[in-house]
């Protein structure tokens, strides 16, 4: 079966939900750079904690962006937003995503992963003219051996309260794609990484905690294996489905970046010296081993050869020139890592736009 559309979709208008966060910000500023894409893009999100609008600032044309700030389970101020801009496509990001938060609170997930998806397809029920992508993960297949990846036709078999929320909102699309017949394509990814990532993740964590001379804490034995994949690359996979994706298809997007936790730090650590002149036998002596978290996940890996094939996908950056380029935007960044620890984004957020 051909999985590409003949004619390329174009856009007037994308709705990017969670367009303030990690991800989203780096696919609004991916647009932006696209000489293809001519239309305007609505940046919906909620600014909870990880929401920081100063990720697109400078990076838009002023003319062809909006801003909304709204909930996506708000599925009156969608729709009316949709109308208002005549949005034809939505980029669905907007989740919650840390695993750890999701242990120690497991509502929000389901909320926000499983009924704030809900309400956008039921908006796209009600608008059938717009096409609704997906952003799923690859933590929804569950853990692997020391072989083998995930394909798109690997069983779910999700092991944490976040990966089973994802893995709910991933059914729902599905199912509406079928059983109403509207225009849906979804995709999961493996680990992302890169300039703007909230401090909580590993990557910035321990670029950060290397920094400032503090513990480098590593779960378990460090021996977790994760496919790693630079944001900016997996912005243009999510482009190339957007336009080219077959209605109703998924597609795997990872990084050919498999790495143990242990392993990636120490490649980090290498990095860090070499940027900053610091000692890499001292930061070695900051490794930390800590207990593992429960119903943590041994491997993970994608096999991204379908999009790979069909749309013509490939990682623009290896492990060495993702992780080196992403040190230099901590390194030269101590401004915006300072607003986001101290609270201070925050503050501007509530004088703007009040608290929620």
């Amino acid at each position: 079966m051909n999985e590409i559309e003949k004619t390329p979709r174009s856009f007037r208008c994308l709705l990017v939900t969670g367009g303030a966060g990690f991800i989203g910000s780096a696919f609004i500023r991916y647009l932006f750079r696209q000489p293809e894409f001519t239309g305007r893009v609505v940046n919906y999100d909620a600014l909870t904690y990880a929401g920081n609008l100063e990720n697109v600032a400078g990076a838009v044309d002023e003319s062809r962006y909006e801003f909304v700030r709204g909930d996506i389970c708000d599925r009156d101020l969608v729709l009316r937003t949709c109308e208002t801009f005549g949005v034809d496509g939505i980029v669905n990001f907007a989740a919650e995503s840390h695993v750890d938060r999701s242990i120690l609170g497991p509502g929000a997930f389901v909320q926000t992963n499983v009924m704030g998806t809900f309400s956008l397809l039921e908006v796209v029920r009600a608008r059938p003219s717009i096409h609704f992508h997906h952003v799923s993960t690859d933590e929804v297949f569950g853990s692997l051996g020391p072989t083998g990846a995930f394909t798109e036709e690997s069983p779910y078999q999700p092991n944490s309260p976040y990966s089973a929320s994802k893995a709910a909102s991933d059914h729902l699309v599905r199912a509406y794609a079928h059983t109403y017949g509207i225009s849906t394509t979804l995709s999961n990814c493996s680990n992302n990484y890169g300039p703007y990532q909230f401090p909580e993740k590993l990557i910035p964590l321990m670029i950060l905690n290397m920094l400032e001379s503090k513990p480098l804490p590593v779960y378990g034995d460090g021996m977790n294996v994760r496919d790693w994949l630079f944001v900016d690359d997996h912005a243009e996979a999510i482009w190339m489905v957007l336009r080219s994706g077959k209605a109703g298809s998924t597609y795997n997007v990872g990084g050919r970046n498999e790495w143990p936790n242990l392993k990636l730090l120490e490649k980090l650590i290498e990095i860090v010296a070499e940027e900053t002149g610091r000692s890499a036998s001292a930061l070695r002596d900051l490794i930390t081993f800590v207990k593992d978290r429960p119903g943590h996940d041994r491997r993970y890996a994608v096999d991204a050869s379908k999009i790979e094939r069909e749309l013509g996908f490939r990682p623009r950056h290896d492990i060495d020139s993702g992780l080196r380029e992403t040190v230099r935007w901590y390194v030269a960044n101590g401004g915006w890592i300072e607003r986001v620890r101290s609270g201070a984004y925050r503050d501007w957020i509530e004088k703007n736009y009040g608290a929620r």
